[in-house]
């Protein structure tokens, strides 16, 4: 197997991404099985604005067999969130119905639609402190490898160089494999919504006066 490269995001890398998106949507797990309705349901959502709004700060891991892993980036949380709900979300809500009944019987997919139609745009306090955000996944054939590191430290500097103070990620509560690394990065707890197994855990970093770290050699 290649040493994977990091480089920026190009538009062809949008099936990969979203595969590995699918492929870590079920709290870090493979979610195929759970959305095989609709297997791009998740990367609409978590990718696919990041690489039209954001493409200085959209990263991918790519080996010899294709995209396996990424790291999406937004400067100015709020900035991003209005161009989403004004020009990527209209397209979701027209072409995928909002789902109707008792929640509790909606399938996996049915529940991403909700989210198209009811968006949560959550940014822990004090936004002026960690106004970024952003989220990575890795397939497993890239993980235990010191390569999300390297993702998370390639996006900060990025962050870094375009003059943000901190920046924010937010995670299922329960993934506590994911808790665990952020925690090693140097992350914190910012904020916990609703319940342990269901709910969101927000964690958080300062970029004020870092350093930028040696990067490793990439493709732009």
């Amino acid at each position: 197997m290649s040493t994977p490269i990091i480089r920026l995001a190009r538009p062809d890398d949008r099936a990969g991404a979203y595969d590995v998106c699918l492929r870590t949507g079920d709290a870090g797990d493979d979610g195929a099985p759970v959305f095989r309705e609709d297997p791009d349901a998740l990367g609409r959502l978590f990718v696919g604005p990041y690489l039209a709004f954001e493409p200085e700060l959209s990263l991918v891991l790519e080996d010899d067999e294709g995209i396996c892993g990424y790291s999406l980036a937004a400067l100015d949380s709020r900035r991003f969130y209005a161009r989403y709900d004004a020009e990527w979300r209209p397209d979701l809500c027209a072409r995928y119905p909002d789902p109707q009944g008792d929640p509790s019987t909606w399938t996996r997919v049915q529940e991403v639609y909700g989210w198209y139609h009811h968006p949560d745009y959550f940014c822990p306090d004090p936004y002026e402190h960690y106004p970024s955000h952003l989220h990575i996944d890795l397939l497993p054939r890239a993980q235990g490898r010191g390569l999300g590191r390297q993702l998370i430290a390639q996006v900060l500097d990025r962050l870094h160089e375009r003059g943000s103070p901190g920046v924010h990620l937010g995670m299922w509560a329960r993934n506590t494999r994911a808790y665990a690394f952020y925690t090693r990065l140097g992350f914190h707890e910012l904020a916990r919504i609703g319940t342990p197994e269901t709910g969101s855990l927000y964690m958080g970093t300062r970029l004020d006066g870092r350093d930028a770290s040696p990067r490793r050699p990439t493709e732009d």
